[in-house]
């Protein structure tokens, strides 16, 4: 409903897998669809018929170093099969083999070794290229070579160690897969999961425990052997025509008659989304992507890219025992939409009853919060910049390649990684402007890595209530300029984590858009230091980790509620 005729037929928008059963034109200004997947229709999941899952916590080794304590998590990349539509099985490459992988929760300032094993098949299925991968934690201010930087790559059999401080604020972080020139199709085969950040303000604050709630949105398409397709239109996006929520297709959750929070991530490879409760009650807006915002801000839809994460809380004691409420999409400009694009999972009130009886962690409110928790972004003001940054998102058409400034990540590859968009200086705060000049075809979530930054403007004007928070993801829409106001801040202690600098990754996060070729990086400080690709290179993997410190407990995390 949301491409243009002309951006469909003459750009791709909707290529070979995309044009069966579409009828142009349509009502409006853009195309629909009944469907684009292939299953037979005794294969294709109806809304609303299967439960909402939550992915399981990863459990960890408490280990000790010379620095002191960490937690040791580990996670394979590997094959596995998932149910996703009925009567068939399909194949997903995820963490620990399902798609979303297993939660992380971790206390502020708990320092975290994160083991990744690349044990997935020689090729992507998907894409015909090596499984390389690289993970990035998305939200972690991670020194250069554990942050997932695109060139730096463990292959088949590699295994590698990423240091995380987790010396930031309480915020919904992800990890995902990185790997340069195909992080949309690794990340669209199952290699995306959520990473809570915990600390006393956030547990005092919102719900906890059976009340917070993870929430990662994704959509698909399908062949008709259930098998994930791919299509990416051009390199200007996929739009798929399930929306799974955990990995399930529309699910239902029931809720007792409580306050709940939900931690939203959009883990789609491009599509956007416009959500809002079917009944018109308000979202109740309190976290953005780097955590708690100032203050609680009642929505009644908002505007969610991919990558982006936004935490609200939805109060269902008003409600009697039976009732449904649905969650809904509105959509935005340039998706490409379909017959049940427009939903996305069902509330069901039930009685305190119906479910299992809290555990010790659990709790909620007893009314909506107000006043929350300032962060170091949100306290800055025009008056602390003394520097500024201008960026154009732009479109080449005759490469169609996507660029940053005329400037793309072939350009970085062909210096030998030393080219640079800019260089700040350590503690330093800047205005960046973002403009979008490729035309009325394309918007860009733009995700700058290590910083979190506050919107300071959109279009010369307040940027919208539910984006007042700190940011890492800002949705950069059709012909729009944006201002961003960032200190960047290093870790000034913490053993293995201090952070000198280096070099760090912009890109969009719409991920063809990234692929094709919208990424560069920037330095702060010596862009020297912390090479993102020689300092901690992968190692082979032979199942023997003899570095690993000394351990002297295990837990399961999932109802970790103590300060580091």
């Amino acid at each position: 409903m949301n491409v243009s005729r002309r951006e469909a037929l003459g750009l791709g928008a909707l290529g070979a897998l995309g044009v069966a059963g579409l009828t142009l034109p349509m009502a409006g200004s853009g195309v629909e669809a009944a469907s684009i997947s292939k299953l037979a229709p005794r294969n294709m999941p109806k809304p609303y018929g299967v439960k909402l899952v939550r992915p399981p916590v990863l459990p960890f080794a408490d280990m000790e170093d010379k620095d002191g304590r960490y937690r040791l998590y580990t996670v394979t990349e590997q094959a596995g099969l998932a149910s996703i539509v009925p009567g068939l099985k399909t194949p997903v490459f995820g963490y620990n083999a399902i798609a979303p992988g297993p939660t992380i929760r971790v206390p502020q300032n708990m320092r975290v070794k994160l083991r990744v094993r690349n044990q997935l098949p020689a090729l992507n299925p998907i894409s015909g290229e090596t499984f390389n991968t690289s993970t990035h934690l998305h939200g972690s201010a991670s020194l250069p070579q554990y942050d997932g930087y695109a060139d730096d790559v463990a292959h088949k059999d590699d295994y590698k160690d990423y240091w995380y401080p987790n010396w930031q604020p309480a915020r919904t972080l992800w990890y995902h897969d990185h790997n340069v020139h195909t992080t949309a199709q690794n990340a669209y085969s199952g290699l995306a999961a959520q990473y809570h950040l915990t600390d006393r303000a956030e547990r005092e604050l919102l719900p906890q425990g059976h009340y917070d709630v993870p929430l990662t949105i994704t959509d698909a398409m399908f062949a008709a052997n259930g098998s994930l397709a791919y299509d990416d239109n051009s390199h200007s996006g996929l739009w798929g025509d399930v929306i799974l929520v955990n990995g399930r297709p529309w699910p239902v959750l029931q809720v007792k008659r409580k306050i709940y929070r939900f931690r939203v991530l959009n883990a789609s490879i491009a599509r956007s989304l416009r959500l809002r409760l079917s009944n018109g009650a308000p979202l109740v807006m309190v976290a953005t992507d780097g955590g708690l915002m100032p203050k609680a801000r009642p929505v009644a839809d908002y505007r969610h890219a991919g990558a982006e994460r936004y935490e609200w809380l939805v109060d269902f004691s008003q409600y009697p025992v039976g009732t449904t409420i649905d969650l809904q999409n509105l959509s935005n400009k340039n998706n490409v939409d379909y017959d049940n694009t427009n939903k996305v999972m069902r509330f069901e009130v039930v009685a305190d009853t119906a479910l299992p009886p809290d555990s010790a962690a659990s709790k909620t409110l007893s009314q909506m919060p107000d006043t929350l928790v300032s962060s170091d972004a949100m306290s800055l003001t025009s008056a602390d910049s003394t520097g500024s940054f201008y960026m154009r998102l732009e479109r080449d058409d005759v490469t169609n390649q996507f660029q940053i400034s005329g400037k793309s990540w072939e350009d970085v590859q062909a210096s030998g990684h030393q080219a640079l968009l800019t260089r700040v200086q350590p503690d330093q705060v800047q205005m960046w402007t973002v403009e979008n000049r490729t035309g009325g075809g394309w918007f860009h979530p733009l995700h700058i890595h290590l910083v979190d930054f506050q919107i300071f403007s959109r279009n010369g004007r307040a940027p919208f209530d539910y984006e007042r928070g700190p940011k890492d993801v800002v949705y950069v829409g059709e012909d729009e300029t944006v201002k961003l106001l960032m200190k960047f801040t290093l870790q000034k202690g913490g053993g293995n984590t201090v952070n000198a600098g280096g070099r760090y990754m912009v890109h969009c996060h719409n991920l063809p858009h990234e692929d094709h070729d919208m990424m560069h990086q920037f330095a702060v400080g010596d862009p020297a230091v912390n090479d993102p690709i020689l300092a901690a290179p992968c190692k082979e993997d032979y199942g023997e980790y003899p570095d690993d410190g000394w351990p002297y407990g295990s837990g399961d995390g999932s109802g970790d509620t103590a300060d580091a």
